[in-house]
């Protein structure tokens, strides 16, 4: 009886034990990504896209991409007519 009781507490002990080390190990990791260093990448590379559009704009002194230029123009330019 005795022995069953050790044998519980052990495997209680050892279990604690091991979840200890667990969520110590997880929260001193200094490896990962956050959310600004995210965000940071976005910026970049939607401003990296603006100035390569903005330089074929001006390369070509013509629209890149006329379907969308057509479809800003038509949200713009509404007459009140219903269609």
């Amino acid at each position: 009886m005795r022995n069953t009781i050790r044998k519980i507490g052990n495997t209680i002990r050892n279990k604690a034990t091991k979840a200890y080390i667990a969520g110590k190990t997880a929260l001193s990791a200094k490896k990962g990504e956050g959310y600004i260093d995210t965000a940071l990448k976005i910026i970049i590379s939607v401003v990296i896209g603006g100035l390569i559009l903005a330089a074929l704009y001006t390369l070509f002194n013509t629209t890149v991409m006329p379907t969308l230029t057509e479809k800003i123009t038509g949200f713009f330019s509404y007459s009140g007519a219903a269609a």
